[in-house]
């Protein structure tokens, strides 16, 4: 025996017209959709080309505000792998979400009140609670008692530092020297400012990962291993 309820005229009916309303539900919102396009192409000058240029304008405003944004190299204290002119692209989501700058990264930061009224671009050479000291028997920098060898990025022919110093950089802050030392307002020469010279983490609007421009000077900023061997300072937590 067939036990299967079999549809009644009145339930295909009730269906149909649930179906209808759904259809026609959809129908209705996008026509609404398509009628505010519409209405907004005929009120811009320009129609659907202006909202268009619009749309991409605000996606990239979006993309400057909280992804990437482009920095352009105002001086030589980063020379010689960045130059006066060179435009960097800077990661500002890198220290998002729970991360920090670390030893080596190239950061960008507002200064205002530490180093002057302007953004910067050094290099993370201390973070906190790191004992950062110039210079040891060989004239290299030490942190947390290990000589780092900056021979690689270092400016040709200058030294680690000319101005010795011996700080412990506090907490949430950050040391930071440019790679042509001898052509950098930095740390060093802010020693005895209000912050000590140091940055702190709050101030980095982000990592410098790539030279857009000029295309001859393309490139990708790596992390150098120079800090890789640099133990964690005492009392840290990692």
């Amino acid at each position: 025996m067939d036990t299967e309820a079999q549809p009644t005229e009145r339930d295909r009916s009730s269906r149909s017209s649930v179906s209808e309303a759904i259809s026609d539900t959809g129908g209705q919102e996008g026509r609404s959709r398509f009628s505010l396009v519409s209405r907004i192409t005929d009120w811009l000058p320009g129609g659907r080309i202006s909202l268009t240029l619009l749309v991409c304008l605000l996606f990239l405003l979006f993309l400057n505000t909280f992804v990437v944004q482009p920095f352009q190299i105002p001086s030589g204290s980063m020379e010689q792998g960045l130059r006066i002119g060179d435009r960097v692209l800077v990661n500002k989501l890198a220290y998002r979400f729970g991360a920090e700058p670390r030893r080596g990264d190239v950061i960008v930061f507002d200064g205002t009140g530490y180093f002057g009224d302007a953004d910067y671009v050094k290099r993370v050479v201390g973070v906190a609670g790191d004992h950062v000291v110039c210079c040891d028997k060989e004239g290299r920098i030490q942190v947390n008692g290990r000589s780092v060898d900056e021979s690689r990025f270092l400016y040709p022919g200058d030294s680690p530092s000319t101005v010795p110093f011996d700080v412990v950089v506090p907490d949430s802050a950050l040391f930071v020297l440019g790679d042509h030392r001898g052509d950098s307002s930095d740390s060093r020469d802010h020693l005895g400012s209000p912050g000590g010279g140091m940055i702190p983490v709050g101030e980095v609007i982000g990592r410098a990962d790539l030279v857009a421009w000029p295309l001859g000077h393309l490139s990708s900023l790596q992390r150098p291993d120079a800090y890789a061997r640099v133990p964690a300072a005492e009392g840290a937590h990692g």
